[in-house]
């Protein structure tokens, strides 16, 4: 058999170093945008396995790249183009830097780029890097004085008080989260399986008052129960692991796990978090491009980011 033909080039895509050849923001201070695309392969991670997924935030530009002429079609996931007229669009702001071994800058770095960002009126989207990573920005949104509700979508709760003697890590962003002053309402939807939590960790999330929406739930009930703890008009930060998905069609995660989240179902939930409030951050983390399968995790959720771009732009346009 021959090599695959160059969808690219059949598609009209010219070269380009950004997600969806979005523009490029290198001046955090000074940006202009519906929402931000901002790369961080690392934060906190064990020493058992170091920064993994490091490149996760470059495989996502690569995946979409094909379709960087294509920005102002039609997108049926969006009823429309994904940024229709009178949005603004999204840009790009790199990566940020990062150390194996500092941990502490790690997180300071990502702290500081998302309450710029923020403090800007623009809807960052962190994109990782492993689960460690979204401590350092909810941190960060405590920042503008609101007052947050965390729709964490997750195979995983991630509520251990530390793991390998690391408080910062992957296994603990809700327990911290759950620590601070801003975020009053957590809501979890897509654990199931065996994970590294204990039945006491469940517990004690439950005493915070987390509403639990479990993979066996949502594909039973459906995902109306979760939505409707939305308050409305709540500021909403998604946390969105992809090992939610199902790894037959988001096997680039390290935490695979059956009976997982369709790419609509995901969808649904973020149309559904914009309807109900006003999406204010969201995270895309544990991408690792490694030990995908012919790219079809990277296709996966590299259009889920367009598509939580195009409704961020809708959400400030008020379309």
């Amino acid at each position: 058999m021959g090599k695959k033909p160059d969808l690219a080039a059949l598609f009209g895509a010219t070269a380009s170093d950004t997600f969806l050849g979005l523009d490029a923001c290198t001046d955090l201070a000074s940006i202009d945008a519906s929402s931000a695309f901002i790369g961080a392969p690392c934060a906190t991670p064990y020493g058992s396995v170091g920064a993994y997924a490091q490149n996760g935030p470059a495989s996502l530009r690569e995946a979409i790249a094909s379709l960087t002429a294509n920005i102002e079609r039609h997108n049926f996931d969006l009823g429309g183009p994904t940024f229709p007229e009178g949005t603004k669009r999204a840009v790009d702001c790199g990566d940020l830097e990062w150390s194996e071994t500092d941990f502490a800058t790690n997180r300071a770095t990502i702290r500081q780029a998302i309450s710029t960002i923020v403090s800007r009126g623009v809807v960052p989207i962190l994109v990782g890097g492993d689960d460690s990573i979204p401590i350092p920005m909810l941190d960060a949104m405590g920042d503008t004085g609101k007052t947050y509700t965390i729709l964490q979508i997750d195979a995983h709760i991630d509520w251990r008080e530390s793991h390998m003697g690391e408080t910062q890590g992957l296994s603990s962003t809700m327990r911290r989260a759950s620590e601070m002053d801003h975020i009053e309402q957590i809501i979890q939807v897509g654990a199931r399986g065996i994970g590294s939590g204990h039945s006491s960790d469940f517990d004690d999330a439950r005493k915070w008052g987390v509403k639990f929406f479990t993979g066996p739930d949502v594909h039973r009930n459906g995902l109306k129960p979760a939505l409707d703890q939305i308050d409305e008009g709540a500021n909403v930060i998604l946390c969105i692991d992809i090992d939610a998905l199902d790894p037959s069609i988001a096997p680039n995660t390290i935490g695979r796990a059956p009976g997982g989240l369709s790419y609509y179902q995901l969808l649904e939930l973020i149309e559904g978090a914009a309807k109900r409030g006003t999406i204010a951050a969201v995270d895309f983390v544990e991408i690792l491009p490694e030990v995908d399968v012919d790219g079809i995790g990277g296709l996966t959720v590299s259009r889920l980011v367009a598509a939580t771009m195009g409704l961020i732009a809708r959400q400030q346009a008020r379309l």
